[in-house]
């Protein structure tokens, strides 16, 4: 009698039913499609220095670097050294100083377009990304205005010690 009842019991319950996940996987194909969508990605397109090369004989003129130490970032040029040297903040980096300076030079130098940018060790990326952002494009305090391209060929490099 006990065999009986247990046969009737899972009686019919040997298939498998797969309509749930089927539907969770609907519905996260829908999720992931839809949240893509507003999701924008941006490449910059940078120009790092093989491990092998050579530094190349450049002409005459200049050769812009931005050296960002922990203390300051310092403008240079590679053939005569320190141009400006704006030092830290109780907020953090000068980069509004910076960027009204890298205007007087690219006023200087209209077809300038490269810049190299120098890292001391364990500078934060964020702050790597906010000088390239400043070293590319000028935002000018008046909104009135629209952003300026400045130095939009960024290279990045070890700062010399």
């Amino acid at each position: 009698m006990v065999r009986r009842n247990h046969a009737r019991y899972h009686q019919g319950r040997d298939d498998l039913n797969i309509v749930p996940m089927i539907d969770m996987m609907v519905i996260l194909v829908f999720f992931l499609i839809f949240s893509a969508v507003f999701t924008r990605t941006s490449i910059l397109e940078l120009n790092f220095p093989a491990a092998n090369a050579a530094i190349p004989n450049l002409p005459q003129g200049l050769q812009l670097e931005i050296v960002i130490r922990k203390a300051s970032i310092d403008v240079d040029d590679r053939g005569t050294g320190l141009l400006k040297s704006l030092p830290n903040t109780n907020h953090g980096y000068d980069l509004s100083g910076l960027s009204e300076y890298l205007l007087l030079v690219k006023s200087k130098y209209q077809d300038k377009q490269d810049a190299s940018i120098l890292l001391e060790p364990n500078i934060e990326y964020d702050t790597l990304v906010q000088v390239m952002d400043t070293v590319r494009i000028y935002t000018p305090k008046d909104k009135n205005y629209s952003q300026a391209e400045l130095f939009p060929e960024v290279s990045i490099g070890d700062a010399p010690t």
